[in-house]
């Protein structure tokens, strides 16, 4: 009778793990499910912000040059510095034309295409190549670019008679002083980059990416023979799986989604596929084998039935309360480590968001050195600092957001669009953080602020444009130090609507340095919560100036940070530190 209880609740306990194994292994399938679409999701999110930033720049330089194109068109001859200038800004275009519609230039003849490539050597070559042999006007970017009347990229296509390589083109109209459409402007971007972006950091050691063109042509996928020479089409019409069809058909009109597929040996395949932001108008796709994707937890799962074969009732129980606790810990360790990676990613992101001096293609850039370091204080930070030139002026910006963390960093990169995007129109300090401050506070709900410094230097007379929105002044390293007087009635940013803000100048002498920082260098504390702050910082600066050190920008931030080191002594940041320099050369 004991035998028959025995086996009675060895039975029960046999089913009733076996049925709780059921269970946990379809939430956990489920589980793992997720995670594979969220990191599908993740890889097609950050590969699409890459292809964007070099999208966008490109689109950036093409965009810009148009009123030089029109200011030219008198002067044909004169088009050819323009299209120089427009593959020397960007290391992406291998080339730029001119495409002008039949017969414009009576004596240039029916076509008249002036183009500009840069050579693997690194050569510029200029030529006229509209020709019978090279009718751009039958081609099918020029007719479409009419077409659209705005800025469009074309599908691919192998240029026989320009770069020579394959390549597609973003191009933008042209028009005359009577509004009339003449030419397109057009800049060709080789598609060797697009491979490598696209190929690195797989999710899985045998997932593959694949990008396909508006029309469905292959431009990246793991085979080399269907590349730029078939359409997705043609590759999946032999699948016996019609999902195929149906995942093409969404990715052809610009969807997102994820599908599950059997390929021609029976594979089981995940697709995750996302449209590419922007104009170009391509589709990229995720691909996972499922064998990959599930195959810890048929690990897991062979491993639990032994254990139900082999203990008892009591131990079966144990060793499954056991499992479950060790599947919860590896459960939060995977989300723990998930929201790790995610925080690095965007913190990669962050620091590719801030300019580098040697990004600054101008013919001004030898009349100032600038050098900028930001360390936040966690994963990501409030802390900002950018910089450009335009119309002979360099126009640069510091500031630090309220608070620290994600909520701050999200602050972080709104502001600093909103800087470039204003200072791209406007000259006046004040008019750029007023401008900013009133777009903050229209979307600032959570209470926070910025405190900005805002400048604008005349790089061919010295002439400094300055307004301060409650941020640390400046200091001045010339023969001498000292501090640059601001406004004192100026609040940050983002508190009040409509704050006019008080804007000053000052003539800055060629070789002076302009140092700014946020309140992570002067209010940084060592064990003893003693403050580092500005007389350290100004008498650190007197030793620099006078230590026989070479006094650039550099040197002035790496030693400000070396001393600071030096006086926390192994002290925890507490705050975002973000030091800029900028030393004014021109005589």
């Amino acid at each position: 009778m004991k035998t028959w209880n025995s086996i009675v609740i060895i039975v029960t306990v046999a089913v009733l793990l076996e049925l709780i194994f059921i269970v946990e292994y379809l939430y956990a399938h489920k589980g793992i499910q997720e995670e594979a679409e969220h990191r599908a999701e993740t890889e097609l999110r950050v590969k699409n912000l890459e292809i964007q930033k070099v999208m966008v720049a490109v689109e950036t330089v093409i965009s810009n040059s148009v009123w030089a194109a029109e200011r030219c068109l008198e002067e044909p001859d004169s088009l050819y510095p323009v299209l120089r200038r427009m593959v020397e800004d960007n290391s992406t275009i291998v080339g730029a034309a001119l495409m002008f519609k039949a017969n414009y230039y009576p004596k240039k003849g029916l076509w008249f295409e002036p183009y500009v490539a840069k050579r693997q050597d690194g050569s510029i070559d200029e030529a006229q190549i509209g020709s019978p042999s090279h009718d751009y006007l039958k081609a099918e970017f020029y007719l479409n670019g009419l077409e659209a009347g705005k800025g469009v990229w074309s599908e691919p296509y192998f240029d026989n008679a320009g770069a020579r390589m394959m390549l597609c083109t973003y191009t933008i109209p042209i028009h005359n002083n009577k509004g009339e459409t003449v030419a397109l402007l057009g800049a060709d971007v080789s598609l060797e980059w697009l491979s490598s972006v696209i190929n690195a950091n797989h999710i899985y050691p045998s997932s593959f990416n694949v990008v396909i063109s508006r029309k469905g042509l292959v431009m990246v996928c793991p085979d080399e023979d269907f590349v730029m020479r078939r359409t997705i089409q043609e590759v999946t019409a032999t699948s016996s799986d019609t999902t195929t069809r149906f995942i093409n058909q969404q990715q052809l009109s610009g969807q997102s989604g994820h599908q599950d597929v059997t390929d021609n040996n029976g594979e089981k395949l995940s697709v995750f596929y996302a449209p590419v932001d922007g104009e170009t108008g391509w589709s990229m796709s995720v691909v996972c084998n499922q064998k990959e994707i599930y195959a810890g937890l048929r690990e897991r799962g062979l491993y639990l039935r032994l254990l139900m074969l082999a203990g008892i009732a009591l131990l079966g129980y144990i060793i499954f309360r056991t499992a479950r606790s060790a599947r919860s810990l590896q459960k939060a360790n995977a989300e723990r480590q998930r929201i790790d990676s995610e925080l690095h990613i965007a913190r990669d992101i962050q620091q590719s968001m801030l300019p580098k001096h040697s990004s600054l293609n101008s013919e001004f850039s030898a009349n100032f050195d600038i050098y900028a370091s930001l360390v936040p204080a966690k994963e990501v930070g409030g802390d900002l600092y950018d910089f450009h030139v335009r119309d002979e002026k360099l126009f640069f910006c510091i500031g630090d957001v309220s608070g620290k963390g994600v909520p701050s960093s999200l602050l972080m990169a709104v502001t600093r669009c909103l800087f470039r995007n204003v200072s791209i129109r406007e000259d006046q300090p004040a008019n750029i953080i007023e401008a900013i401050n009133q777009s903050i506070v229209e979307m600032n709900e959570t209470d926070m602020f910025v405190t900005l410094f805002v400048g604008v230097l005349d790089l061919k007379s010295g002439l400094l444009h300055y307004c301060n929105a409650g941020h640390e002044e400046p200091l001045l390293i010339e023969k001498g130090t000292r501090l640059l007087p601001c406004a004192a009635d100026n609040i940050p940013v983002g508190l009040k609507p409509d704050w006019t803000y008080e804007g000053r100048e000052a003539l800055i002498s060629p070789g002076t340095i302009i140092f700014l920082y946020t309140d992570g260098l002067t209010e940084a504390g060592n064990k003893a919560n003693v403050q580092y702050g500005k007389q350290r910082m100004t008498k650190t600066a007197q030793q620099i100036l006078h230590s026989g050190c070479q006094l650039v920008p550099e040197s002035i931030v790496t030693l400000q940070a070396e001393a600071l080191q030096h006086f926390v002594a192994g002290a925890e940041q507490s705050d975002d530190l973000t030091m800029l320099a900028i030393r004014y050369k021109h005589s």
